[in-house]
């Protein structure tokens, strides 16, 4: 579902897709250098056959930096692009993982603690990230943004970006209490540091449970 953001200067949580997993709210320095650190220095290079593990979570975690950079230069579209590449690249993995001999385990049985807990922080930032880069645009498909926030969430169910965009995108899809949960949920786990902007006004809106001030807004562009 894609509509424009009538209220963007009002609701709206595009935040800093390079800080999403970088910055206090999306992951921690110490869990990209974990991840890292897991992936082994893997190479660069699209595609998993023959590759391994390592390797894989490798070019992840560099087609995550990659959409950073391109976050950070305002190239929304290939930011995506980058962090699609990323996610596919830890598809390969669990398809390697899934065709090696186990019975009936999980493909991620197969990886290290400190590879699983890569792979997860990769994916966690990505879709942040994604979620993230949709904001930005002119015409915001907030049922994808959910989507992605959502995903985040079944990981992280406390990670203050995703409750907060969550809000957003229930918001104008016209889910207010689910909007007004999950808005309140953020604001109970602010982070330490992170700079708050002016109070909330939202729209009045017929039947709206938010036609009120929420004083929560958030600049999560740091």
């Amino acid at each position: 579902m894609e509509r424009a953001s009538p209220a963007a200067g009002k609701l709206n949580a595009g935040g800093r897709g390079a800080g999403d997993g970088h910055g206090p709210a999306g992951g921690s320095q110490p869990r990209a250098t974990a991840a890292a650190a897991a992936a082994g220095g893997g190479g660069g290079g699209g595609g998993g056959g023959g590759a391994e593990p390592g390797e894989l979570i490798g070019r992840a975690l560099d087609f995550k930096s990659e959409g950073a950079q391109c976050y950070k230069d305002k190239k929304f579209r290939e930011a995506i692009g980058k962090y699609h590449r990323a996610l596919l690249e830890l598809k390969a993995l669990l398809l390697l993982l899934s065709q090696e001999p186990g019975g009936q385990r999980p493909a991620s049985a197969g990886l290290s603690e400190e590879q699983r807990q890569a792979v997860e922080a990769i994916e966690v930032d990505c879709y942040n990230s994604l979620a993230a880069c949709l904001l930005q645009a002119e015409l915001v498909n907030y049922e994808r943004v959910k989507e992605y926030c959502l995903k985040v969430l079944q990981k992280e169910g406390e990670n203050f970006k995703a409750l907060y965009r969550s809000g957003v995108a229930f918001y104008h899809l016209g889910d207010y209490n689910k909007a007004l949960y999950y808005l309140k949920e953020a604001r109970s786990r602010q982070p330490t540091g992170m700079s708050m902007t002016a109070p909330l006004v939202l729209l009045p809106i017929k039947d709206s449970p938010l036609g009120q001030q929420i004083p929560m807004s958030y600049d999560i562009s740091s």
